[in-house]
């Protein structure tokens, strides 16, 4: 047997929050077998590029991966567009993406090949949406939040209608094994935030492990963004992650 194995990878459609209907990227492994689930939530720049590759990055290491458009409900176009008009209207709501990403755990699992177990994962504000959505959704089963800003809020001008309170308020609901990377060079979260939310995972009981890199800042796993990418914490990072996955997600 190859030691690279084939995917499969496709633009779906998914039922999300209130049941609309939107896009999605599916990827999964093409051999025969059940896998482990992955719901990737896109980074603040949009449903771009880099998350595609990423889903099917994940894929290509045994889990079937969706990554929800989160920003489906805004109208066609490049994501560069469409994400500049989302941040123009202050972005989504967490409720919304709280019922699109159920809705894709929801496909992941309605899948032959699903072997019933689905993490969520983020990027960014990804990294903050995952976090809330193991908050406010108890059947993920493991969660990655990667460099999420805004878990923690200090200013009250950052919480809104759509946003109306800091998901570290709901930490004591998360029920699942989480994993956090962060760099100790970023302002959002800067080091301060990780160690709040830290202290309050320890307190809480919860089982964490978070990796801070030096050297590293925002985004350091996106080798799209040029000058914040890392490549030796980046691989750390991502075999971190893999190993995470594979201990949470085994049926």
């Amino acid at each position: 047997m190859s030691y690279y194995q084939g995917l499969i990878a496709e633009t779906i459609e998914f039922t999300g929050h209130n049941g609309d209907k939107g896009e999605a990227y599916y990827a999964r492994p093409s051999r025969a077998g059940k896998f482990p689930g992955v719901v990737l939530i896109m980074h603040m720049p949009g449903w771009d590029e880099w998350i595609i590759e990423t889903t099917r990055k994940l894929a290509h290491h045994g889990f079937a991966t969706i990554a929800p458009h989160l920003y489906f409900r805004e109208g066609s176009g490049p994501p560069d567009d469409v994400g500049a008009r989302v941040r123009a209207a202050g972005g989504v709501a967490d409720d919304q993406v709280v019922g699109d990403a159920k809705g894709a755990a929801a496909y992941l699992r309605a899948q032959p090949n699903a072997n019933g177990k689905v993490a969520v994962m983020g990027f960014c504000s990804g990294g903050r949406h995952a976090y809330l959505i193991a908050c406010k959704a108890p059947e993920f089963d493991a969660l990655v939040d990667c460099w999420g800003g805004n878990v923690v809020v200090d200013d009250p001008k950052l919480l809104n209608a759509k946003r109306p309170v800091a998901p570290i308020e709901f930490t004591a609901n998360i029920k699942c094994p989480i994993i956090g990377l962060f760099g100790n060079d970023d302002e959002n979260p800067n080091r301060d935030h990780v160690n709040r939310t830290e202290a309050e995972l320890k307190r809480l009981g919860k089982n964490y492990e978070f990796h801070r890199y030096d050297g590293a800042g925002h985004a350091f796993f996106n080798y799209s963004r040029g000058p914040a990418y890392r490549a030796e914490q980046a691989a750390d990072g991502w075999k971190k992650v893999f190993a995470f996955l594979n201990k949470n997600l085994s049926a």
